[in-house]
């Protein structure tokens, strides 16, 4: 997350040249896909707690979503 900071950071300054802010685009999209995977991964098992009959009851996500 910080790394993708930093690029934005950069960016946002505008004096990179075409060819440099292209590579550091590409890199950002990478580590943003990677955050919302992240992401996606802690919304499931957020997602599974409440949908426990009403109860928090921590379960590891790959074996909830298999019972499921």
């Amino acid at each position: 997350m910080q790394r993708l900071e930093a690029i934005v950071k950069e960016m946002e300054k505008g004096e990179l040249p075409l060819e440099q802010s292209l590579k550091l685009f590409e890199e950002g999209i990478a580590l943003s896909g990677a955050c919302k995977k992240e992401l996606d991964e802690a919304e499931g098992k957020i997602e599974i707690l409440l949908k426990k009959q009403g109860r928090l009851q921590p379960e590891p996500f790959g074996e909830a979503s298999d019972n499921t």
